[in-house]
């Protein structure tokens, strides 16, 4: 299976290889061509020596002449045989880093292209991607990474283009809301007391909802950075205070809270944890229907709320999770809230690494469970736990 795939490792070491070989080969082949037109006398020296009589071979006398001179030969050509393999030597040195300079710039093309790219996209050009083309390799794996990472920088930008122009949109409309009413005040010959009385109060109630708004706002920022500290916090006990705290309200839109609340003691920013408690407690509350239920449940790790109300397609959940959303194309703006509760969750979720689920409810409404990672459940005892059920 590795030898299919053609890895890089693979191809530079084949490559390695046979330019090894290759140059080997060559530098055989000089060094005998050199030696092959290299006169002998450059390797050999015959001397000629005055001999005493050779002992006869097969009972014959050797002849005069042999009896008179030998012939002794030597080897000398061992400094001329340096000469020649060092300069082959040489030659092959030379080519071998030519060789290895083309092939490394062949084989770093697809790094050049993928940095020359990687200079020119900027927050402008996002959309770009490097595209790799090629084998599949370490190199291309290497340049698809890249292009999921921008894909997922575009969309992160995107997202943050589409929330700033909603807050904008979110807060200049309550402050037009004043102006005019503060306008039409001023513009009055003669207005009454009552009427100045209710312009104070649709404008004193006007900045109440921008400081709600600017306060969640705040929270999300918040939640959307990484913790800076942890400490053990008991789901139960957050979720019960929750349920004392929205109990008025949830009287007052004759709503039922039921709670089965088990210790879940987890690691985590105790602030953030109960807002998102609450976030979950006062949507499940606020998007209800007369008489109806809202049901929160803890376990070891984990919170569950789920809640009656309207019907809500499946296609439609993950739309509500997004800043200033809400069922229908509606967008925030209403006495109910700011339209930041479930993105605040959802932040805060991810914050501490929690796996987060929201599903269409069985009665309508909303299923929402929060599951937080097990390496974040502490080993010791959590404070202010509590164990409770009620209807």
């Amino acid at each position: 299976m590795v030898l299919r795939q053609r890895t890089v490792r693979l191809r530079l070491t084949m490559l390695y290889g046979a330019l090894f070989v290759g140059s080997g080969g060559c530098l055989l082949a000089i060094t005998a061509f050199l030696i092959v037109h290299t006169p002998p006398g450059q390797f050999v020296s015959v001397q000629q020596q005055a001999g005493s009589a050779l002992p006869p071979i097969g009972g014959r006398a050797p002849s005069r002449a042999a009896n008179d001179t030998t012939s002794a030969v030597s080897w000398t050509g061992l400094p001329h045989l340096l000469l020649i393999c060092g300069i082959a030597l040489a030659f092959m040195a030379v080519v071998s880093v030519g060789l290895g300079w083309f092939m490394a710039r062949r084989m770093l093309r697809p790094l050049h292209t993928m940095t020359v790219t990687a200079r020119r996209i900027s927050e402008r050009n996002v959309h770009e991607r490097l595209a790799v083309d090629g084998p599949p390799d370490e190199l291309k794996d290497l340049g698809d990474t890249f292009d999921e990472l921008l894909g997922r920088l575009e969309k992160a930008l995107a997202a943050q283009r589409q929330f700033a122009a909603n807050a904008s949109h979110e807060l200049r409309t309550p402050l037009t809301l004043e102006r005019t009413l503060l306008e039409s005040i001023l513009t009055h010959p003669h207005p009454a007391p009552e009427t100045w009385r209710s312009t104070c109060e649709r404008v004193l109630a006007s900045s109440k909802q921008q400081a709600r708004l600017i306060e969640a706002l705040l929270v999300l920022s918040r939640s959307q950075q990484e913790l800076d500290h942890r400490e053990p916090v008991d789901l139960a006990a957050v979720a019960a205070s929750a349920a004392r705290s929205g109990a008025a309200e949830a009287a007052a839109r004759q709503v039922r809270v039921g709670t089965i609340l088990s210790p879940g003691c987890v690691l985590g920013d105790a602030q953030l944890i109960e807002r998102l408690v609450s976030n979950l407690l006062q949507n499940a509350v606020r998007y209800n229907v007369p008489a109806g239920r809202v049901h929160i449940t803890t376990g070891q790790a984990s919170l569950r709320v789920i809640n009656t109300g309207p019907r809500i397609p499946a296609d439609q959940v993950g739309r509500l999770l997004q800043p200033f959303q809400r069922l229908g194309g509606q967008r925030a703006g209403s006495h109910d809230g700011v339209g930041l509760g479930l993105s605040i969750v959802a932040a805060i979720a991810a914050a501490h690494g929690a796996a987060l689920t929201a599903r269409p409810g069985p009665e309508g409404g909303l299923d929402v469970e929060v599951t937080f990672p097990v390496t974040s459940v502490p080993t010791g005892p959590c404070p202010g736990s509590v164990e409770s059920q009620s209807g």
